[in-house]
């Protein structure tokens, strides 16, 4: 196994180039002055940011929650489907994901907007027009739009692993639908699930294009916030840099709280 060691070295040098160095310039803004001096000054100021790293975890957590409502029973579906049907599926699923992530989300504007397509829709049966665009709505909406695949993907691989035998045995020991969905399918699920909800989490908090073109910039998120300290009008290095570690804390510590949950359910084995 050490002989062959050295096939990993690209891989060392590919994450210490682009991985170590650059964690390392952040703590190292975050942590000193203009003048390159020792400080925690920066630390402090995260305070004056706070209102807008709250909105951009609440705004995450409602993403991610509607992601797992919609993503959970489409992926069910699928892995229940016969073989053809999943792939039919799973082209549709990921079609859209082949385009531009800018375009995909630039779409939803000209949908949302106040002469749109949805409120010229809604006109013609006498509804509307609603004020979508430039809201909070929108940005969660964008959040779902762009991130359910990444929801859908995890579930679906787990729960298509899942034995029909074992609906069978659920069924012999008198379980219906529901249980038998809540004491099998979801217990063996959950490493999916919790994978979903981190890989939603993650780039819903951090997000910035999504509330720039589906927030009109009124919606700031902490992702807006960390971008105009680096290439605003006046740029912060050293702000922007303590904002993102503190993101960064806070991205590890929630992916450190599912996956302790993931290793739960793991040595926990089925609820019958």
């Amino acid at each position: 196994m050490k002989k062959d060691s050295w096939l990993a070295s690209p891989f060392m040098v590919w994450v210490l180039i682009f991985t170590v160095v650059p964690l390392g310039m952040v703590c190292w803004y975050a942590f000193t002055d203009a003048s390159g001096a020792f400080t925690f000054e920066n630390i402090l100021k995260i305070g004056t940011y706070w209102d807008y790293l709250k909105d951009s975890l609440i705004m995450g957590a409602v993403a991610t929650a509607l992601c797992l409502l919609l993503g959970y029973p489409l992926a069910y579906i699928m892995s229940r489907a016969s073989w053809g049907a999943q792939q039919t599926m799973m082209m549709l699923l990921m079609l859209p994901q082949w385009m531009n992530f800018l375009l995909r989300t630039y779409s939803w504007m000209t949908l949302l907007e106040n002469n749109g397509l949805i409120n010229n829709i809604l006109g013609r049966i006498g509804l509307g027009p609603f004020h979508m665009i430039n809201t909070k709505g929108a940005i969660i909406l964008g959040m779902v739009y762009n991130f359910l695949p990444y929801m859908i993907l995890p579930i679906y691989s787990v729960m298509e692993k899942i034995h029909d035998s074992l609906f069978e045995a659920a069924r012999d020991l008198g379980a219906n639908r529901f249980n038998t969905m809540r004491r099998v399918v979801f217990p063996l699920s959950l490493p999916g699930v919790i994978t979903g909800i981190t890989m939603v989490f993650v780039p819903s908090v951090s997000t910035f294009v999504i509330s720039q073109m589906l927030g009109g910039g009124r919606n700031m998120l902490i992702g807006d916030v960390i971008e105009r300290l680096f290439v605003g009008a006046a740029p912060n290095y050293n702000v922007g840099a303590a904002l993102s570690l503190v993101l960064m804390v806070l991205i590890l510590i929630s992916m450190a709280v599912m996956k302790k949950f993931d290793d739960g359910e793991e040595t926990g084995g089925l609820m019958m």
